[in-house]
């Protein structure tokens, strides 16, 4: 096993997972990822097998079927995924998101209702904030909820799903001004809906429509949509929490367990592609020696190497505070921008030793090297991430003058 981003402390039973992933990974992913992402294909057998492994289930607790297992562990297991292929790991995530949102904010009937199934794998997890116009400023949302009797009437447009054609389940952050006074703060009058579906595209219910795949430059097989409603009917009961108003905060809060997502597919996509750049090194000859022979390019591998432990270390820490049950926003904010940051350079260094091999796509760093951007954007851009770490970091070190 590499030395590489081990993770010290771990219990015998995390060890197990993790091995059992890895081994997924190596035989399941790796092989076939290339050719299922260039023809855009769904991985349904991949996800079949992680749902024989009871992936789906990882942090869902063990009263509702799943493996009650912690942020760290779910968080390492994204990490070896994405080393394999960076979508798969996207697959998993918002159904991870929209299960800890109910474990930690829904009712008991709605507890009792979605996780047990969600730990099978037999609903599919997506969330939806993003709007068409709206990018970060999330306070700018349009798509609004207005009570009528025992339901709810939502109208408006969602972008960017993750899994918004293949999910059954969508936890949408909209407005509801209903029982808020004028001039409320817009984040205090939104609501998050548990809206239920049929997969696919098309009109999936009555008043709901997901008009079909968003084309992408990376980051494909994993389905990415809009989300229309048009008189979309939702029962109050479908209120995540039961009360409207506490929707921005809920989101949030699993925003948070995103980005420490995202920094772990980071991380991992930096260490399949300091594999690809060490391997390619070892096996490439110029001037009668291995390139990795070259100072040249053994100064990229150790910046390379560097660049992988560093985030790995900062990726396990945001991990570890969340699961403390202490605020966590400031250290997945730096472990999120520095994880994206360093995987962009890591795989374009690794690129840069394939030479023009790396251009083609019968290698596997041309796959990496259209899947690390969205690392840049996804759950906050970079510039996102440094706002909300300086506006912890002057709440930490407050002068007092």
């Amino acid at each position: 096993m590499a030395r590489l981003a081990q993770t010290a402390g771990l219990t015998d039973v995390q060890q197990e997972i993790l091995s059992t992933v890895r081994d997924f990974v190596d035989k399941e992913i790796i092989p076939v990822a290339t050719e299922l992402e260039h023809r855009d294909e769904y991985p349904q057998q991949i996800v079949d097998g992680l749902k024989e492994l009871g992936l789906f289930g990882l942090m869902i607790p063990e009263e509702y079927g799943g493996l009650g297992e912690s942020l760290l562990t779910y968080a390492l297991c994204v990490e070896e995924i994405a080393r394999g292929w960076m979508s798969v790991s996207g697959i998993i995530n918002t159904h991870f998101i929209v299960a800890y949102m109910l474990k930690q904010h829904g009712t008991q009937e709605q507890k009792d209702h979605f996780l047990p199934r969600m730990a099978a794998g037999d609903i599919r997890g997506a969330f939806s904030m993003s709007e068409p116009g709206l990018g970060s400023d999330v306070s700018a949302i349009t798509s609004k909820a207005v009570k009528d009797g025992e339901e709810y009437v939502l109208n408006g447009q969602k972008m960017w799903l993750t899994n918004g054609g293949t999910s059954s389940l969508v936890a949408v952050l909209v407005r509801s001004d209903e029982g808020h006074a004028e001039g409320t703060a817009p984040h205090k009058s939104m609501t998050t809906f548990l809206v239920e579906k049929e997969p696919g595209f098309g009109e999936v219910r009555p008043g709901l429509t997901i008009p079909g795949k968003i084309d992408k430059m990376g980051y494909k097989g994993v389905d990415t949509t809009e989300l229309i409603m048009d008189g979309l009917r939702i029962p109050a009961d479908r209120v995540l929490g039961g009360v409207t108003g506490r929707g921005f905060y809920q989101m949030m809060d699993g925003v948070e367990v995103g980005r420490v997502n995202v920094a772990a597919r980071g991380c991992g996509v930096a260490q399949r592609a300091f594999e690809l750049g060490v391997r390619y090194a070892q096996q490439r000859h110029t001037f009668g020696k291995p390139i990795a022979q070259h100072q040249a390019i053994q100064f990229k591998l150790a910046e390379m190497a560097t660049k992988v432990e560093a985030a790995h270390a900062m990726m396990v820490n945001a991990a570890r505070k969340k699961d403390s049950g202490e605020r966590n926003d400031l250290e997945a904010g730096m472990a999120k921008y520095l994880a994206s940051e360093y995987c962009k350079e890591v795989v374009e260094d690794a690129f840069r030793i394939h030479g023009g091999y790396g251009f083609s796509k019968e290698y596997e760093i041309e796959r990496l090297y259209r899947e690390a951007p969205m690392l840049l954007i996804g759950e906050g851009t970079a510039e996102i991430q440094k706002m909300i770490i300086g506006r912890r970091l002057l709440e930490e070190y407050r002068f007092q003058g």
